[in-house]
């Protein structure tokens, strides 16, 4: 079980990976027999290849976003990491708040990453957006 600061240097390193449109940077942090759930792929991605695919295509929508951890709760094999993610969406950024499961194999790598969160207000953004343009 990782220690609440151990889970803390963890996300220290790994959450600034998500800004900056560095996908392969980003899939460092996992193992290479992975599993990824997020509401873009409700289903899960497994294995890192496709992980990687699924990263650069949505790591450039969101070049800027920024990830920071919250709380940090030590659970088996991991942690549950409570974040805030500032996404910018033309002149606002949508402030959300959620959590995702995260568990290491033996390498100190992530095997799994679930991420949980309510996007209603972000799809909101991102559909006036897409009016706007049209």
């Amino acid at each position: 079980m990782y220690t609440i600061q151990e889970a803390q240097k963890f996300a220290s390193r790994w959450l600034p990976a998500w800004t900056g449109n560095k996908p392969l940077e980003l899939a460092s942090y996992y193992s290479d027999d992975c599993f990824y759930m997020d509401a873009g792929c409700p289903e899960g991605i497994r294995g890192k290849t496709d992980l990687i695919a699924y990263f650069t295509r949505l790591l450039n929508q969101n070049p800027n976003w920024i990830w920071e951890q919250i709380e940090a709760i030590p659970m088996q094999g991991g942690f549950l990491n409570k974040w805030k993610a500032s996404i910018p969406v033309a002149s606002k950024t949508v402030v959300c708040i959620g959590v995702c499961l995260v568990q290491f194999d033996e390498k100190g790598k992530i095997k799994r990453n679930e991420v949980y969160f309510d996007r209603t207000e972000l799809v909101a953004e991102i559909m006036q957006l897409k009016k706007s343009k049209s």
